[in-house]
């Protein structure tokens, strides 16, 4: 028995397939060969359906877990025809859509991206989470390193790239312009995920130039759904956060219409 153990596990590696259908080839149970074969095979897809969910999982890079049940969605202004369940079914996915979380610190943005970017894992979707300063510092030390290419590569892997806290802090100059070059690069080709608690108008104060950006404001704008979160819609009225939010729901009613 050990014998034929062994031989099982040597021809899985040569056809590289897991260790886990050599291990459940002498267990598993069948009425028929073919029965037998197509439970061992079946067992083998799911195996590695989830080990590839539980790699996508762990590579993500999110800050922390959470679950559907914590998520309080009572005073989140949702754009007409999202909820939370759209955005866990990935709709903003499939129709190409960027996201934009407005609101203050600790208000829950984190937490939506999060449990969006888990959806995804969960569908078998690449996802990176970044804190948007350590995005920017890791894209000046790779430009400094002459490794650029390979961090792009990582990142070019995701299917859908998730930016937290962007315009907490003033960024490196340098690593500002490196971002604002890799979104312009992957515009309309994977959707992003941003989270800030900045109206449109401060976002130069962090980037500094304002002619990159307003580029990268069109760019995240041209095709989004803007969700502001709670404490933010009494501050709304004279904000260019608010401009944006009328002009998105103006230009989807003339596409309606």
């Amino acid at each position: 028995m050990a014998d034929i153990q062994e031989s099982i596990a040597l021809c899985c590696k040569q056809l590289r397939l897991s260790s886990n259908l050599a291990e459940r080839a002498l267990t598993q149970e069948g009425a028929t060969n073919q029965e037998y074969l197509m439970n061992l095979l079946s067992n083998e897809v799911a195996y590695r359906q989830e080990h590839r969910i539980m790699k996508l999982l762990n590579t993500a890079g999110f800050p922390k877990l959470y679950t559907k049940e914590q998520f309080r969605t009572d005073e989140i202004d949702f754009p007409k025809g999202v909820s939370l369940d759209t955005l866990l079914e990935l709709d903003f996915y499939h129709s190409g859509k960027n996201i934009i979380m407005y609101g203050g610190s600790e208000t829950g943005k984190t937490m939506l991206s999060t449990l969006i970017g888990l959806s995804a894992c969960n569908l078998g979707i690449s996802v990176k989470f970044y804190r948007t300063a350590g995005l920017i510092n890791l894209f000046s030390e790779h430009q400094a390193k002459g490794t650029l290419s390979s961090l792009k590569k990582k990142l070019n892997s995701a299917g859908i790239l998730i930016l937290d806290e962007f315009g907490y802090v003033p960024y490196d100059r340098t690593g500002a312009q490196l971002l604002f070059d890799y979104l312009s690069e992957i515009h309309e080709q994977k959707p992003v995920i941003l989270n800030t608690n900045l109206e449109f108008s401060q976002w130069v104060n962090v980037l500094y130039d304002q002619r990159m950006t307003t580029a990268l404001i069109g760019r995240l704008t041209h095709h989004v759904e803007l969700i502001l979160f709670p404490g933010v819609n009494n501050r709304l009225r004279e904000s260019s956060i608010n401009e944006a939010f009328t002009r998105i729901n103006t230009q989807e009613a003339a596409n309606n219409g």
